[in-house]
């Protein structure tokens, strides 16, 4: 590991500064991501900056939403009743993620920017783009069965690997951010990039920008929501494929959705398609699957030395389903 100094600011403005004016040095909220990769040689910061105690840990009300701080832990979260009641997804995501002891320390505001779980971006003896640019993609025609079926470049293949990042996708969150220039929001569906020629590049955020905060809107259909996570073994695990959906019906009508998938890109993949292609349906099998196949018209399943990734087509397709099913109480 890399020596590093370490810093406590004690203010967030402080901390964004010293962060801002150092190119080697980075946020420390949890480390639960950060403390891996230090470990592993992925990342080599000059300098650690502390903001664990400068971002509210503090869950309020806000606009008929809720304001969630960027200090709050996931287990803490997860707990929070407001959030399992009008929120459900938000609350089954989390706990679907890491181990008990890890949503303890892990963040609201680090969740989201945890890096991907590709074998090749946290093995540092191979090639990897996204761990450094123009180097290659040791991935296109490895091992790929966690990898990218759609938004994918020739330069990276890996998918984001937060449950709770593609829950907030699905219900059109904001991020409250502090930076050199001042506070702004970001929609939650903008944070995150698609690779193209800069994989490096996990988000829009610029060097110095520090989370505060997470907004959830005031959205009543997300009352009716879920989150299912498609796995290789029961617990700790990243997911293969994972839905979030919330839905509003009208009788057996679908009058509007909210929906996204993770597993499947690099970033948490807004399923815009399968939205239009369900609003004004009646409920039903056949509508889902319809849903399915328009969002994932442009997938690219990869091939591999593991046999590929074409797998997750279908099974993207019975997750949507199933998890459709259940909010909406249809059997046919």
């Amino acid at each position: 590991m890399k020596p590093f100094a370490y810093q406590a600011p004690t203010t967030a403005s402080d901390a964004v500064r010293q962060v801002a004016d150092d190119p080697d040095a980075v946020f420390l909220g949890g480390g639960t991501n950060l403390v891996d990769h230090l470990k592993l040689g992925v990342a080599r910061p000059g300098a650690l900056v502390d903001v664990t105690s400068l971002t509210s840990a503090e869950i309020t009300e806000r606009d008929g939403g809720l304001l969630i701080g960027a200090g709050v832990r996931n287990s803490d979260l997860a707990a929070d009743p407001r959030v399992r009641e009008r929120y459900p997804l938000v609350a089954q995501a989390l706990l679907s993620g890491a181990s008990g002891q890890l949503r303890n320390m892990a963040t609201t505001g680090g969740n989201p920017l945890q890096r991907t779980r590709c074998v090749y971006f946290q093995d540092v003896t191979t090639p990897c783009n996204k761990r450094e640019p123009g180097s290659g993609c040791s991935a296109i025609g490895g091992y790929t069965r966690y990898h990218a079926i759609l938004g994918a470049s020739e330069h990276c293949v890996a998918t984001h690997p937060s449950d709770l990042a593609v829950a907030l996708t699905a219900l059109d969150a904001t991020v409250h951010l502090l930076g050199p220039d001042g506070e702004r929001t970001v929609a939650f569906g903008q944070l995150h990039r698609l690779p193209g020629d800069r994989p490096d590049k996990d988000t829009v955020l610029d060097h110095g920008d520090l989370i505060t905060a997470i907004g959830l809107p005031d959205l009543p259909m997300a009352r009716r929501s879920t989150y299912r996570k498609v796995r290789d073994r029961a617990s700790y695990a990243f997911a293969l494929v994972s839905v979030a959906a919330a839905v509003d019906l009208d009788g057996d009508a679908i009058r509007d959705t909210r929906i996204a998938f993770g597993g499947v890109a690099h970033k948490p993949w807004c399923a815009t398609r399968a939205e239009d292609a369900l609003r004004g349906q009646t409920a039903g099998v056949d509508a889902f699957r319809a849903a399915a196949e328009a969002e994932l018209a442009d997938a690219a399943p990869l091939e591999g030395i593991d046999g590929g990734n074409a797998f997750k087509i279908p099974l993207l397709t019975r997750t949507l389903v199933a998890v459709l099913r259940e909010l909406t109480g249809v059997n046919r």
